[in-house]
Protein backbone atom coordinates (compact mmCIF):
# COMPACT_ATOMS: atom_id res chain seq x y z
CA UNK A 1 0.00 0.00 0.00
CA UNK A 2 2.82 2.61 0.80
CA UNK A 3 4.29 1.78 -3.04
CA UNK A 4 0.96 2.88 -4.14
CA UNK A 5 0.66 6.53 -2.23
CA UNK A 6 4.66 7.13 -2.89
CA UNK A 7 3.51 6.72 -6.28
CA UNK A 8 0.24 8.72 -6.13
CA UNK A 9 2.53 11.81 -4.77
CA UNK A 10 5.19 11.92 -6.97
CA UNK A 11 2.57 11.71 -10.29
CA UNK A 12 0.75 14.42 -8.03
CA UNK A 13 4.07 16.66 -7.56
CA UNK A 14 5.25 16.20 -10.69
CA UNK A 15 1.83 16.97 -12.32
CA UNK A 16 1.93 20.35 -9.98
CA UNK A 17 5.46 21.12 -11.14
CA UNK A 18 4.54 20.94 -14.42
CA UNK A 19 1.81 23.02 -13.92
CA UNK A 20 -1.27 21.17 -15.29
CA UNK A 21 -4.30 20.16 -13.55
CA UNK A 22 -5.91 16.58 -13.78
CA UNK A 23 -7.95 17.03 -16.42
CA UNK A 24 -4.67 18.48 -18.75
CA UNK A 25 -2.72 15.25 -17.32
CA UNK A 26 -5.41 12.80 -18.11
CA UNK A 27 -5.50 14.23 -21.78
CA UNK A 28 -1.74 13.86 -22.56
CA UNK A 29 -1.68 10.36 -21.27
CA UNK A 30 -5.24 9.39 -22.94
CA UNK A 31 -6.73 8.35 -19.72
CA UNK A 32 -9.94 9.66 -17.56
CA UNK A 33 -10.00 12.47 -14.97
CA UNK A 34 -11.04 9.77 -12.73
CA UNK A 35 -8.12 7.61 -13.00
CA UNK A 36 -5.72 10.56 -12.53
CA UNK A 37 -7.41 11.09 -9.39
CA UNK A 38 -7.15 7.34 -8.34
CA UNK A 39 -3.51 7.28 -9.16
CA UNK A 40 -2.78 9.95 -7.10
CA UNK A 41 -5.27 8.79 -3.88
CA UNK A 42 -2.88 5.60 -3.92
CA UNK A 43 -6.10 3.98 -4.62
CA UNK A 44 -5.49 2.13 -8.60
CA UNK A 45 -2.28 2.17 -10.72
CA UNK A 46 -3.97 0.75 -13.63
Amino acid sequence: METKQSLGAFICRRRKELGLTQRELADRLFVTESAVSKWERGVSQS
